[in-house]
């Protein structure tokens, strides 16, 4: 497909506590990565490059009230730089090539799906895993909105702005894959989910909040369209703390502590989500919330409102280390990228110049030790070899792989294994690597099939045990047709899927 990237994952979130939520996912995906934060005004760009660089980040500022000078040098620095973070407004990235931007960060929403496809498209050039990761708030809908209003643009004109930025807020709110979302608007197909967006990896909950929308909005009208979000929810929660309840006697309305079975943060995410939705409007001057034509039928029951619920759990977006380098991988990349970087360094050119990130993957990939073999890494070819192939070989001689590791086995395999002939112990693999423990003991059976371990030490178990579990296999016949359920079911249960995967390994 044309439009279709996939080897970026997509996640958006709202914003509750913004520079947290980004420092969060910074910290927790790309600590060492370069990247692009995007925010809407220069004030933003300027106090979030500040924050950053407080966490310890190299963090550059990049917007139009700069000179041209400090700009160009923040965009020289970005590009020659490794792991270097750019702070930008929209005025940064036309014609920036720098393949190795690990994450796009939308701080602030973008005007529509064109502008923010764009933007997001700047990370992961070199076709590696990269995030694109967005925190959007109903204040960005009502500040583009409004920008709209104000434009001097026809009617015509401001109704498609309207419809692009509809579609926008339908994406952040989406319950489904974003990457079929987003092909869609492009008039792209993409027929199954895409397995790498956040709600593939984290499905959200679709709550029928019907009956509590119907609260809210009576909540406004009762009060005359001219309170603000927060004093509303105390209605609903049926606090009198601000004098103005008592004094206008809202503490008499019907809608006063109806809504007590919610905290006050979940009112706030559904005003919030009925704002982004357009059923509601924010007035300029007050900041007022005001029901427009949208949300009568919600208000008299004739058309239901759904929220989206995100199940709490581990953050998914794509870590580099998901590129699957084993312990002795990541020493080995870790030495490829100081060289490359001295080189770079010296040259005063990007490090990207030198080789990408897809090169010295492939290096560790396959670790060539003759010239011969190296020339035909990705981007290498017989100029980069002859200037730069025997440093980075003997790099590769320098980190060699441990023997049990020097095999044909898969490179997630040989992560499992790498990490288990440290630990000796399933769980823990398991909880390091974040892995479900059958997947393990699957990556484990293919070690021991090829005598790369032993199943004992897998398994924990005994001689005895383990004769008994082949007898009772080769009774059901696993060794014809390879089928697990009757062994299992033979034992009654008294061992998992995985143990009898791992003891029946060699019989395959």
């Amino acid at each position: 497909m044309f439009f279709d990237r996939p080897n970026i994952t997509y996640a958006i979130e709202e914003q509750d506590n913004g520079k947290q939520q980004l420092w969060r996912f910074i910290k927790e995906n790309h600590m060492e990565d370069a990247g692009i934060v995007y925010c809407l005004s220069r004030r933003k760009v300027e106090s979030v490059a500040e924050f950053l660089v407080k966490q310890g980040r190299k963090a550059l500022p990049y917007h139009a009230g700069l000179s041209n000078k400090i700009r160009q040098a923040n965009q020289a620095t970005f590009l020659r730089e490794e792991g270097v973070i750019i702070v930008a407004t929209i005025a940064f990235g036309m014609g920036i090539d720098k393949p190795d931007v690990r994450f796009v960060a939308h701080f602030s929403m973008p005007k529509n799906i064109e502008s923010y496809y764009q933007e997001t498209g700047r990370a992961g050039r070199d076709g590696l895993p990269s995030n694109a990761w967005m925190a959007y708030n109903y204040q960005d809908v009502v500040m583009q909105r409004q920008f709209i209003r104000e434009s001097e643009a026809g009617d015509e004109h401001k109704n498609v702005l309207h419809g692009k930025l509809d579609a926008l807020v339908d994406l952040c709110e989406q319950l489904d894959c974003r990457r079929q979302t987003l092909l869609r608007y492009f008039d792209e197909d993409l027929p199954e989910p895409c397995g790498n967006c956040d709600n593939c990896l984290n499905p959200p909950e679709k709550i029928d909040a019907s009956k509590e929308a119907q609260m809210a909005m009576s909540a406004i009208h009762h009060t005359g369209h001219r309170f603000g979000m927060m004093y509303l929810i105390d209605l609903l929660l049926g606090v009198d703390t601000d004098e103005r309840v008592k004094e206008l006697k809202h503490d008499e309305l019907s809608i006063f502590g109806i809504g007590k079975e919610h905290v006050k943060t979940w009112w706030r995410r559904l005003y919030r989500q009925m704002i982004s939705k357009g059923y509601i409007d924010v007035a300029e001057e007050h900041g007022s919330l005001q029901l427009n034509q949208k949300a009568k039928p919600v208000l008299r029951g004739e058309e239901a409102f759904y929220i989206r619920e995100v199940v709490k759990s581990k953050n998914k977006t794509k870590k580099k280390d998901e590129i699957e380098l084993g312990r002795h991988d990541q020493v080995l990349w870790d030495a490829l990228k100081a060289l490359r970087s001295n080189l770079a360094a010296d040259q005063g050119v990007p490090p990207y110049v030198i080789f990408s990130d897809a090169s010295l993957l492939e290096m560790i990939r396959k670790r060539p030790v003759e010239s011969e073999k190296f020339m035909y890494i990705q981007g290498v070819g017989e100029y980069k070899l002859a200037k730069y192939g025997k440093q980075f070989i003997q790099v590769i001689k320098d980190n060699p792989l441990p023997e049990k590791l020097d095999n044909r086995l898969e490179d997630s395999v040989n992560v499992t294994l790498d990490h288990f002939l440290e630990f000796k112990d399933v769980e823990q693999v398991a909880e390091t690597l974040e892995m479900n423990i059958n997947t393990v003991y699957m990556h484990l059976s293919q070690a021991i099939a090829v005598g790369l371990v032993d199943k004992k030490d897998v398994t924990g178990l005994d001689d005895n045990e383990i004769e008994y579990i082949i007898q009772t296999a080769e009774m059901t016949e696993y060794l014809e047709d390879k089928k697990l359920k009757p062994v299992y079911d033979a034992l009654d249960g008294m061992y998992d899927y995985g143990t009898l995967r791992c003891v029946l390994a060699e019989l395959e």
